[in-house]
């Protein structure tokens, strides 16, 4: 998420991304079912590129999530909130820094719930990214864009106890001992060479390019 907030061109969405993923110890790399995004306060040109940096943001952070684990990764500006449950099936919300990480979470355990209850177990044998259609991912996109208005329907909610144990880490915290996200982003075959250069560049400028 280098300098995302500057490529921006309108006004901030609270939510840019949520995915539903599968992840399991069999696998080599989590895949992610579905995917929706909010990428209208972007150019045009730069929203591929910057679907593949969440999307493989994406599968690294809840690659380092544990079954049954809640934690929110905070880094340049944006929080990737992470929750795997037991079955193995996990989710992500992206959003920006004031997001509420109760709300997110809450979210999430809806959404994973109203998944498995709409594709039952085909999940289980996802192979190819998302591949498994879920049209409601993009009403949980706008219906949670207002994190007040998402909250009311959170405080009637019992998916989250107010004690449940949220993690908060940054990506440094995240990442194993010795391993980079600059060498994970060049390792990436979910990358295309067009995004591994804008994540270059715009580490090196602190700055998107700008379209004239």
């Amino acid at each position: 998420f280098i300098a995302l907030k500057e490529c921006q061109t309108n006004k901030m969405v609270k939510v840019l991304s949520i995915a539903v993923v599968r992840t399991g110890t069999e696998l080599p790399e989590p895949i992610t079912c579905s995917m929706g995004t909010e990428l209208s306060s972007f150019g045009f040109f730069q929203r591929p590129t910057i679907k593949e940096m969440v999307g493989f943001l994406t599968k690294t952070f809840i690659k380092r999530t544990e079954p049954g684990q809640r934690q929110s990764i905070t880094h340049e500006g944006y929080v990737v909130h992470c929750y795997v449950r037991s079955d193995g099936l996990g989710g992500t919300v992206t959003t920006d820094l004031e997001y509420p990480a109760r709300v997110a979470f809450v979210l999430l355990g809806q959404l994973l719930e109203d998944f498995t209850a709409t594709v039952g177990d085909a999940w289980k044998t996802c192979t190819v990214p998302e591949s498994i259609a879920f049209p409601k991912i993009d009403e949980y996109l706008q219906k949670y864009q207002d994190p007040s208005a998402a909250d009311k329907i959170t405080k009637i909610q019992k998916d989250l106890d107010e004690t449940t144990q949220i993690l908060h880490k940054t990506i440094d915290s995240v990442l194993e001992r010795g391993v980079k996200l600059d060498n994970l982003v060049e390792r990436s075959n979910d990358l295309s060479a067009q995004s591994k250069m804008f994540y270059k560049q715009a580490k090196k400028t602190n700055s998107c390019c700008v379209i004239s």
